[in-house]
């Protein structure tokens, strides 16, 4: 594999601190939804201990599914070098 671009390379970063930021606040967002209960109601200790547990285990399967979809797609999704000697169909 040849060297990449500077413009490859800055490309890669954006995308990581995307897919970085973007599974961070999802797995806030799911944490928030099953946790939440726990802060405005009152529960036995078992239940608000079971609610905080689920949350963190949903959080972090949450962010590591955003995580890998996000890299996934950008690598399918990024372009592949030119091949000399090839022409398109429909130029």
């Amino acid at each position: 594999m040849g060297r990449r671009t500077q413009a490859e390379r800055d490309a890669i970063t954006v995308e990581i601190g995307y897919a970085l930021l973007s599974a961070v606040l999802v797995a806030a967002v799911v944490f928030g939804v099953i946790a939440g209960p726990k802060l405005m109601f009152t529960m036995p200790y078992a239940v608000e201990r079971g609610l905080l547990v689920a949350g963190g285990v949903a959080a972090v399967v949450v962010f590591v599914l955003r995580l890998i979809t996000v890299l996934w797609r950008f690598a399918r999704t990024a372009p592949q070098p030119s091949q000399p000697g090839r022409t398109r169909p429909d130029s």
